[in-house]
């Protein structure tokens, strides 16, 4: 198999990698952005063909430089940061660029699988269903969920979603993810603070039906989010968009709880202002409908909540990368 990742420096694309290599496949073009990040040290060892920088990459691949004996593209390259709001920049990235990738992967024939996001439900009002017609009446809460939605959009009314494979993934945490600063996982995020004895800190709800901490999330385990990936680049015939979560909320209260429990600590948790940017845009309540993921027969076990943060805290305590 010799396949393309783009995003491959980044968290989900270099557990991904790893994956790949673990299953055989060293055949790998890797796609990113390293500038001055740390995204580097995601990619030592690792085993791959060739490594490209994004702004050089889309002009290779069209104008035929890099050839067309590409069996998969997997893109999980994006702009991720939620908070970001120069909207320009995440439709050039998240849809313009994507659209670009995926005409040239269907104009020769080539398995495109590419990264969208749960952010696109927005105030989850319409449910989490991963079909088609609910898709196209989602409204999200930030600007880089509408752009994620923008290229789902544009697979759907064109009738395309029966050739690509998409992924919609929830809250995603786990190895690999030190290099993303503020869009860090919780775990990730307070993992150190909470080791030197210092307590969590979680939003405030601002909502009367949750109380702090209370606010809910499908969290999902990386090796967990990979696992399901893998499942579709090998049965290249399963196409469509698909939720990649749990299928299960649990609160940030139960996460904070499992890392205190993974470190032999009490809990104790502080609860804090949330930013009033960012107040009106938050999603209270996620959780994954994987009845579709189902019937197209991936049928991977989760990992159970307090297991995965044992096991990540594994790797945080050793600074380690999968």
């Amino acid at each position: 198999m010799k396949v393309i990742v783009t995003g491959g420096a980044g968290f989900i694309g270099s557990c991904l990698i790893s994956k790949l290599n673990a299953e055989g496949v060293g055949d790998i073009l890797v796609v990113d952005e390293l500038a001055d990040t740390e995204k580097w040290k995601n990619l030592c060892g690792k085993t791959f063909e060739d490594y490209i920088e994004k702004k050089d990459f889309l002009s290779l691949l069209e104008s035929g430089r890099l050839g067309t004996s590409f069996d998969r593209i997997i893109h999980m390259g994006a702009a991720t940061s939620t908070t970001e709001t120069d909207a320009s920049y995440l439709v050039e990235n998240n849809y313009r660029y994507t659209r670009r990738l995926c005409e040239w992967a269907l104009a020769k024939k080539v398995h495109f699988l590419y990264a969208s996001s749960a952010a696109t439900y927005g105030d989850g009002s319409l449910g989490y269903s991963d079909n088609d017609e609910v898709s196209l009446a989602l409204r999200p809460l930030n600007m880089y969920g509408y752009s994620k939605q923008l290229f789902d959009l544009w697979l759907i009314r064109n009738k395309l979603t029966s050739k690509v494979t998409g992924f919609k993934f929830f809250n995603v945490f786990g190895p690999n993810e030190y290099h993303k600063g503020d869009m860090m996982s919780l775990v990730c995020r307070a993992f150190d603070e909470v080791r030197r004895g210092e307590p969590m800190r979680l939003f405030k709800s601002y909502n009367a039906a949750y109380a702090h901490g209370e606010q809910k999330r499908d969290f999902i385990y990386v090796k967990d989010a990979v696992a399901m990936v893998y499942y579709f680049i090998t049965h290249p015939a399963k196409k469509g968009i698909f939720n990649i979560g749990s299928g299960k909320a649990r609160s940030w209260n139960e996460l904070a709880s499992a890392l205190f429990a993974a470190l032999g600590m009490k809990p104790d948790i502080r609860y804090i202002e949330m930013p009033p940017a960012i107040r009106e845009k938050y999603q209270y309540f996620t959780e994954a409908d994987l009845t579709k993921l189902r019937k197209a027969g991936c049928r991977h076990a989760i990992t159970p909540l307090g297991e995965a943060v044992k096991d990540y805290a594994g790797y945080l305590s050793g600074r380690s990368y999968l």
